[in-house]
Parts: C-alpha cells; sequence; structure tokens
C-alpha cells in the first residue's frame, strides 16, 4: 500500500470530498485507512450506570485507498506516488514535482 499512517491525504468522493487530513491508522488487508477528524459518523453508546442517560459520539470511519489522493509536502497539490531505489532504500516519491516523500 502506498499510503503510510501520518501521511497527508485528500478525500475524492463523499460527503466529506475536497478536504485533507492526516492518516491516523491503516488497514492494509481491507485496503482502508483512517483519517483523523473525517468521514464522522455517529454512534450512540449505551448508559454505563444505572440512572445516567446514554449517549451520541462521533466516530471515524475507514476509507477505502482508492478514494483518497496523497498531498505531496513540496508541491502542496493532491499527487501519484512512485517509488525509485537509492542504494538499498526504497524511496516514494511524488509523480508532479518527483521530490522524496516523508
Amino acid at each position: 500500500m502506498k499510503i503510510k499512517k501520518g501521511d497527508n491525504v485528500k478525500i475524492t468522493v463523499g460527503k466529506d470530498r475536497g478536504k485533507t487530513g492526516t492518516v491516523s491508522r491503516v488497514l492494509s488487508v481491507e485496503g482502508r485507512v483512517v483519517i483523523d477528524g473525517l468521514n464522522l459518523y455517529k454512534k450512540r453508546s449505551k448508559p454505563k450506570k444505572q440512572g445516567k442517560k446514554g449517549e451520541m459520539v462521533l466516530v471515524p470511519r475507514p476509507l477505502q485507498v482508492s478514494n483518497i489522493q496523497l498531498v505531496c509536502g513540496n508541491c502542496k497539490q493532491p499527487t501519484r506516488v512512485g517509488y525509485h531505489f537509492e542504494g538499498e532504500k526504497k524511496v516514494r516519491y511524488c509523480k508532479k514535482c518527483q521530490s522524496p516523500l516523508n
């Protein structure tokens, strides 16, 4: 998977289309990522003690990797990711400005 935890990404589809955020979790087996503060849905929780009320909590849901694009830190544009080798290291780079991605 070309997206890693901590990457800055832009959402291309859905209710949060056009918004950018940071990847907080990568679910590589499912091909999904969780983005901080985006794609939030309401979840109702039961009361923990008798006499207390239940509450509604906003929970971020995972998005498919195909529905997001990586934002380059150098040119600040959504871009595709390429790979090349620097010695023994495999390095990701921006396809638009050719700068290495962190």
